[in-house]
């Protein structure tokens, strides 16, 4: 192992280290309040890997950053509101309905709008897709107003007791799509041809184009996962924190933040960049004033960019001179 590596290593196992540390003490300092802060942190990280998740996706089939990974999720919470609420629709149908809908949205956008310009620069592609969250954003805000909506829980409200700690069952359901979405992206990207060549596209196209992938295929499937990604992020959030026209632009800034600290590109990394990002927040707000909770994310973001850029899980990329 050369110097670097072993550096590398070092850096990977004191981050864990440090985390550790930090949800040890808080258990120790504040007893069941500091396990109900940790459950806490656990659900909304959760949210956060899957909005990391999609982010990862696009971003190591295309090596694009999709700045409109946020407005996926907030559009999937607030046509849950409309299926579930004003059209008294069952859950679970409004859930297919909401995460349906904004994946057919994902690929057509991808279809009218990155496909034509895939031979542009990727930052006038990361442009678009700025100007996608704002357009989503603004449409948003039209249709359902500035008022946060409350959606109800899939199965009761009713909290369930651990160890002097509550957890609603609503955050059994985030815990199961994140798990679920997990599974089946990493048995995607290397179970099937399709998930293999999609990777291989973003590095070497006319290899992948071999095995009957083209980079326009990838690009369309990577787009069209993120959106689902996001839609059901949006979607099973809702019922615990109000859904709002607002909130895709800060999931999507905590969800890029938990991408680069697990590693872009890495779905095992977006978990538990994820995981670690919203038990730091919830802990963070249990010592400091609610209003440095926010700050966490961009400072382990500068961090993580200084320190190890690749992320926690992620590898070097090299480059060819």
């Amino acid at each position: 192992m050369s110097t670097n590596d072993s550096r590398q290593v070092r850096l990977l196992w004191g981050s864990v280290a440090v985390v550790a540390a930090i949800v040890v003490a808080t258990l120790i300092d504040k007893g069941s309040i500091g396990l109900q802060l940790i459950l806490s942190g656990l659900t909304v990280g959760s949210i956060y890997a899957l909005v990391a998740m999609g982010f990862s996706v696009i971003y190591s089939t295309t090596r694009v950053i999709n700045f409109a990974q946020g407005g996926f999720s907030m559009l999937g919470g607030m046509l849950m509101y409309t299926f579930s609420v004003q059209a008294h629709l069952p859950p679970w149908l409004g859930l297919i309905l909401a995460v349906a809908i904004v994946t057919a949205f994902g690929a057509g956008f991808e279809r009218a709008a990155i496909n034509p310009l895939k031979d542009k620069s990727v930052i006038t592609i990361i442009i678009i897709t700025i100007g996608l969250s704002i357009f989503m954003t603004a449409v948003a805000k039209w249709i359902w107003g500035t008022d946060p909506v409350k959606i109800a829980a899939f199965t009761g409200e009713k909290p369930l007791r651990f160890l002097g700690a509550s957890l609603v069952p609503q955050s059994l359901w985030v815990f199961g799509f994140t798990l679920l979405a997990v599974v089946l992206v990493f048995a995607f990207f290397n179970r099937t041809l399709l998930g293999k060549g999609m990777r291989a596209a973003a590095d070497n196209p006319d290899a992948a184009s071999l095995v009957g992938v083209s980079s326009s295929t990838s690009s369309l499937v990577a787009w069209t996962l993120a959106a689902g990604l996001g839609a059901a992020a949006g979607v099973v959030i809702a019922p615990i924190n109000f859904a709002q026209y607002s909130a895709g632009t800060t999931l999507g800034l905590k969800g890029f933040s938990a991408a680069v600290l697990g590693g872009l590109g890495s779905a095992p990394g977006a978990v538990v960049g994820g995981l670690v990002l919203g038990v730091l927040e919830t802990i963070t707000a249990s010592y400091l004033p609610s209003g440095y909770k926010d700050a966490v994310a961009f400072l382990i973001l500068i961090l993580v960019l200084l320190v190890r850029p690749q992320g926690l899980l992620g590898k070097p990329e090299s480059v060819k001179v």
